[in-house]
């Protein structure tokens, strides 16, 4: 359990021995490995998020733990090879919420790659994951499995296999264990800025966002883990170049599909995800650089939507896919290194990494998928593992989670449609009993996902879940109104088509 949130100024009581900044995957996973580590006995480790938990792009990926095909075409092999290493353990040890998923590569006439050049590709796909599972399938074979994909110049597809999972789930999954190994975590603190203490370690000055109080916390060591805003606090000349990537959910009857269809676009040739999520259709991603503020959410652009849903109607056609299909969107900033190249943004790379200044630890890039290989990075350059420390590590057969969680029943499923009953109102119980939940959104955007895949964020369903959260939240009337309120605006601003198409 995430057990009791705690003000900014109680905090600040105690001199920590690490802090990591940063409540997303990669801070989590950091959090989580270093608790792990014999160096961290009887230290005191703390993470800091300053919107929720997951609130960033690891709330507002496209729900993949994958290997990642297309980074073979650049060439970056051990990104791959380190990815479905990190799959094929997640598969194992948290099934609930890493689910294997079939994958079909549509190939048409005039395209590349096509069948030959697809098949030694998948060849060494399937050996870095250590199993195989790939074939192809013929053009009868594909249209019998998804019946209103076009027949035009369609050749067939090539099957093979990466994973769902719902992403803000699997952070939380990660918080729980650091926390069950001793650490400790808070949202809603956003550290504004670090300095040197004069006796050593640094000053983080802070603001609670819920009493909005500012303080001074101390700690020996810093972990800035923070994302598309690591430049902020790094100390270094910028190296992050966000990319914004969005997403279109519609009910699975309008497009029922049961294998992720990876698809090349018709006006540019990136590869475009059209899949099956918690009882809907997803397609994804866009990718572009984000100008917009980083503190704030992101949101899909009107162009976005043009450019998803030229797709659909071109490799749909007989779905007569429009507009008025979406129930929602969403779209997350991916924290890219810049090559400095000025590279389309598809072409660079989603390699992470980690660099110091005056003592500050920052990582930022990556995949959700490697977030324990990421840790190892940042333990190593902390100096809290060696060389030779992570390679046990990164080979070892020791679980990742080990404690036993017992969570509500299908909490996650990323193959599960959520339903608005009984059993829902239960989940919902023991997630504001247990998950440090602050806000509405924090339970319908993150902890489940009823606001992403219902019509308005779930609207109707409000008047139930208020008895829930006055119950357990002890929300009066006058908060309530508060969090409906937020939590609405957000809906209409940040998930929902933009006011052009709408």
């Amino acid at each position: 359990m995430l057990g009791t949130r705690m003000d900014a100024a109680v905090l600040a009581q105690t001199d920590w021995d690490l802090v990591v900044i940063g409540g997303g995957i990669t801070g989590a996973g950091v959090l989580l490995e270093a608790m792990r580590q014999p160096q961290a006995r009887g230290k005191k480790v703390l993470l800091l998020e300053q919107k929720d938990f997951a609130w960033g792009t690891s709330s507002r990926s496209s729900k993949m733990v994958h290997g990642g095909i297309r980074y073979m075409a650049q060439g970056d092999f051990r990104l791959v090879r380190e990815s479905l290493h990190e799959r094929e353990r997640l598969l194992r040890e948290i099934p609930d919420l890493v689910q294997r998923q079939a994958y079909l590569f549509v190939v048409r006439g005039r395209q590349f790659p096509n069948r030959w050049a697809m098949a030694p590709i998948m060849w060494l796909y399937d050996a870095f994951a250590g199993i195989r599972d790939h074939q192809w399938f013929s053009k009868a074979r594909l249209s019998q499995c998804v019946p209103q994909l076009s027949t035009a110049q369609l050749k067939g597809a090539m099957r093979y296999t990466d994973a769902l999972v719902d992403d803000a789930r699997l952070v939380l999954r990660v918080l729980h264990e650091a926390v069950l190994e001793g650490g400790q975590v808070c949202n809603y603190v956003q550290v504004n800025h670090l300095s040197v203490h004069h006796t050593g370690g640094f000053d983080l000055s802070v603001y609670d966002a819920l009493n909005q109080t500012e303080t001074t916390i101390h700690a020996k060591k810093v972990v800035n883990a923070t994302g598309a805003l690591a430049d902020a606090l790094s100390g270094t000349e910028k190296k992050v170049r966000p990319l914004r990537g969005s997403h279109l959910l519609m009910a699975h009857h309008r497009l029922p599909i049961e294998s992720s269809l990876t698809i090349l676009h018709p006006r540019d040739k990136r590869p475009v995800f059209v899949y099956p999520w918690m009882g809907m259709t997803c397609v994804g991603t866009t990718d572009l650089d984000h100008t917009g503020d980083l503190r704030q959410e992101a949101d899909c652009a009107v162009e976005e939507v043009d450019y998803l849903l030229e797709l659909m109607q071109r490799e749909f056609p007989s779905a007569h896919i429009t507009q008025a299909d979406i129930v929602s969107s969403f779209a997350g900033v991916r924290p890219i290194i810049a090559s400095g190249k000025g590279l389309n943004p598809s072409q660079e790379r989603r390699s992470h990494s980690v660099w110091t200044h005056h003592g500050v630890v920052t990582v930022s890039g990556g995949k959700l998928t490697t977030f324990r290989v990421i840790a190892h990075d940042v333990l190593r350059t902390l100096g809290w593992i060696d060389e030779n420390k992570q390679r046990a590590l990164r080979d070892t057969h020791e679980r990742l989670f080990r404690h036993d969680v017992v969570f509500p029943n299908d909490l996650g499923n990323p193959k599960k449609a959520i339903e608005f009953n009984p059993t829902f109102l239960q989940t919902l119980e023991w997630i504001v009993q247990h998950e440090m939940v602050v806000h509405l959104d924090d339970v319908l955007l993150r902890r489940t996902r009823l606001g992403n895949t219902q019509r308005n964020g779930g609207q109707e369903y409000l008047p139930k879940i208020r008895t829930v959260c006055q119950k357990y939240l002890a929300w009066d009337d006058a908060r309530w109104q508060l969090e409906q309120a937020r939590y609405l605006e957000m809906i209409q601003t940040h998930y929902s088509l933009p006011k052009t198409h709408t």
